[in-house]
């Protein structure tokens, strides 16, 4: 089977995903068109240079409707002749679809691929897409629905994790990140975001909070203590589901979970012969890929089965693993993964996450793969696993080895 390799990873900074957010002016479909201009000319791509634009995005309604991998390509420089698909696997969309042009180029269907993906928050709500396992009261029922706050609550309880647990990861988290930010370790891949004059609208991340400590996280009320024991009461659901737990431990607040941000990343994918087409050095394979289903109401513990499925698959173990990317969309699911596989926390999330940058839904899984992929180049070292936890119980994940 042919090879796919990584010849190329971008990103935007993340902008507050509000109003008064850097971003906010800018529309999802030409954020999009920017980072593709920007990994065409990284690149010096010309023509159909790609078989197709593989763009991840999690809510599609409105601005985001529409395939809008293929409006991004018709709204940038590319050549028409490229199409677009548009895919949502919730929050692991960005990195499903650099798994899946991956896994095109290994069975090859076309040469190369850009993969990734893109998410307003700031312009389009989360959730306003109206989603039947959440609204539809036959299936809410039969899976047990609660809301993801609620499984991440749960995931605390079931595992012995604490609030203290949960802030000290989330002080460690902005630590990292502003670490990062100050070494420069992401220079690589950051694609500032200009207006049309050529001024930098946008530079660094604009959510973190490299101020944070356990004092200030100490102060915050927990987010979903309400909405689980008093009105719509779904802690009685979870209870009904998980009998062996006397009540749900709600630890989870806004500085410990993830970020509402406005974001887009892109992975520049191919096999070797279109690196030798278009002169570029391949940086990285891609090893392997997985997904799974999991329990749908505990929702977030997917990156636990996944990992053990692509090291099976893979014929590797954890110890062959050098860094670990594990997606902070709450605490516990990095807790999580840490006890289940006891990896040193000196190798997971090394420069922050999702807690202290924030989590563009349908680009964090591509924004992950090129962090790791920095940070392999930056230590020298081998081999690196990306995961997420995924709405409705789904886990994926991709490991690349340098080259």
């Amino acid at each position: 089977m042919t090879e796919a390799y990584i010849y190329d990873a971008a990103r935007t900074p993340r902008g507050k995903g509000r109003p008064d957010g850097a971003l906010h002016e800018v529309t999802s479909v030409a954020l999009s068109a920017r980072l593709l201009n920007a990994v065409k000319d990284r690149n010096g791509l010309q023509g159909a240079a790609v078989e197709d634009v593989i763009w991840g995005n999690v809510t599609q309604v409105g601005e985001q409707g529409g395939c809008l991998a293929r409006s991004a390509v018709l709204m940038s420089d590319l050549d028409e002749g490229i199409p677009g698909l548009a895919i949502n696997r919730f929050c692991a969309s960005g990195m499903e679809a650099v798994n899946l042009a991956a896994n095109q180029v290994k069975a090859g269907a076309g040469m190369g691929y850009i993969a990734g993906g893109v998410e307003m928050m700031g312009r389009v709500a989360m959730g306003s897409d109206g989603a039947a396992i959440a609204v539809d009261p036959t299936l809410a029922m039969k899976t047990y629905f609660v809301p993801q706050g609620i499984s991440a609550d749960i995931i605390a309880t079931q595992y012995g994790f604490s609030r203290t647990d949960a802030d000290a990861l989330a002080v460690e988290s902005q630590r990292r990140a502003a670490e990062a930010w100050a070494d420069n370790r992401f220079a690589k891949s950051i694609v500032p975001v200009r207006d049309q004059n050529g001024v930098i609208i946008l530079g660094t991340d604009e959510y973190m909070r490299p101020g944070t400590d356990m004092q200030s996280l100490g102060a915050l009320k927990a987010s979903f203590k309400d909405m689980g024991e008093s009105m719509p009461g779904f802690d009685k659901i979870a209870l009904m589901k998980y009998p062996h737990l006397e009540r749900i431990e709600h630890i989870h607040h806004a500085g410990n979970s993830s970020g509402i941000v406005d974001g887009a990343a892109a992975v520049l994918i191919g096999n070797k012969e279109f690196g030798e087409k278009w002169g570029l050095k391949p940086r990285a394979r891609i090893r392997a890929t997985a997904k799974i289903g999991t329990d749908p109401t505990i929702m977030l513990t997917g990156p636990v089965p996944v990992t053990e499925k692509i090291l099976r698959e893979s014929g590797m173990s954890i110890s062959d693993i050098d860094l670990f990317e594990v997606n902070e969309a709450f605490a516990a699911v990095v807790l999580r993964f840490m006890q289940a596989f006891d990896v040193d926390a000196s190798k997971v999330n090394v420069n922050g996450g999702s807690i202290a940058m924030g989590h563009p839904l349908g680009a964090t899984g591509a924004i992950i793969i090129g962090t790791m992929l920095d940070e392999l180049e930056r230590r020298g070292l081998g081999t690196a696993l990306a995961t997420l936890c995924i709405a409705s119980g789904m886990g994926a994940a991709t490991i690349i080895e340098r080259v």
